[in-house]
């Protein structure tokens, strides 16, 4: 979207009972032909989200009059003008950032995520971040995608996990994007090395919700949203660390992370969930040398290992995957040791 665009909707047109405005802008652009075209032909869909944004933004006007409440009710009125700002400029500059790219068409972009790299700028973490990266690499026609701060991101991987990750190029495939992952029509899985050696197969059910004592933390709590992780066990590094594989029903923040340690087999190399773990555990003197060894290691040993999710434009059911990156290969092996 290089322009301003002006949405028209003259409510007589539509018969539509008395609804929230947003919601009535919502049904109302889903049947005008000409709304539906001029979205179309700048690359753009409208979901009630947004819509809602935009009022919130000012840039709703029945009649003449500014509404600014999604909740207003549409009585009566005769003509809705809602328009959809300029792009500003990203905040985030673009920079030249190696990718690792899995998988590229016009509307999305598959890569392979380095451990170490954040997705997006933070706050303490301006800048060397993926979306830095995308935005040299895709240019000005990624600039707005999905809103400016994050401009393509549909989801994340924590800054110390690997692995396969998606992002949208285009306003169309970012709604349909995140659509998928907010109806979990997606296929997520992970490997993970683990202290310790859990059962064969499980699946965890606990909440998950900010901790109350660390506000850098995610904890189980009954205050939280709903939180499942399958797990199967595929090897064991006797006697205390195993690979598991996990595959999220859900995609809470840290998820697999929060499970695996409330279960007491905290992920290695995880300083936030697992790093007491082995100390409570493994107090033998003829590991204590190993144990000391892969306390060593840099990062989380989780690594998303494959993505699965129907393309969100041509409706193509898509596979991804990522082999094990070799920091966490070169831990396997000092485990076999």
């Amino acid at each position: 979207m290089n322009k301003p665009i002006k949405i028209s909707l003259s409510v007589k047109d539509f018969n539509l009972p008395i609804l929230r405005i947003d919601a009535w802008v919502t049904e109302a652009i889903k049947e005008s032909k000409i709304a539906t075209q001029v979205l179309n032909k700048n690359n753009y869909l409208l979901s009630r989200n947004r819509i809602k944004s935009l009022i919130e933004g000012k840039n709703l006007v029945l009649d003449g009059t500014i509404i600014d409440d999604p909740s207003f009710k549409l009585k009566d009125g005769s003509l809705i003008t809602v328009s959809l700002p300029e792009i500003e400029k990203a905040i985030p500059s673009p920079e030249k950032i190696n990718l690792d790219i899995i998988y590229e068409d016009n509307h999305l972009i598959v890569l392979n995520k380095k451990a170490g790299m954040v997705v997006h700028p933070a706050p303490g973490s301006p800048n060397r971040t993926l979306v830095n990266a995308l935005l040299h690499h895709c240019g000005e026609s990624l600039l707005g995608i999905g809103g400016i701060k994050r401009p393509g991101i549909v989801h994340r991987l924590d800054k110390n996990t690997s692995g396969v990750m998606v992002a949208a190029k285009t306003e169309l495939a970012h709604v349909g994007l995140s659509n998928i992952f907010s109806n979990h029509d997606i296929d997520r899985e992970y490997n993970a090395i683990v202290w310790g050696q859990p059962d064969n197969k499980g699946i965890i059910e606990k909440p998950i919700g900010r901790s109350t004592t660390n506000r850098k933390k995610m904890a189980i709590s009954n205050n939280g949203k709903i939180a499942i992780t399958k797990w199967q066990l595929l090897d064991v590094y006797s006697p205390f660390a195993s690979l598991i594989q996990c595959k999220l029903e859900t995609g809470r923040t840290h998820q697999i992370r929060v499970h695996m340690s409330s279960l007491g087999y905290g992920i290695i190399g995880d300083d936030l969930y697992g790093k007491s773990i082995s100390k409570k555990r493994f107090k033998n003197n003829s590991i204590k040398e190993k144990v000391k060894l892969v306390e060593s290691f840099e990062r989380q040993a989780l690594h998303a290992i494959k993505l699965s999710f129907e393309h969100p434009i041509t409706k193509k059911y898509l596979k991804f995957s990522s082999d094990l990156p070799q920091d966490m290969r070169n831990l396997i092996e000092i485990l076999k040791r």
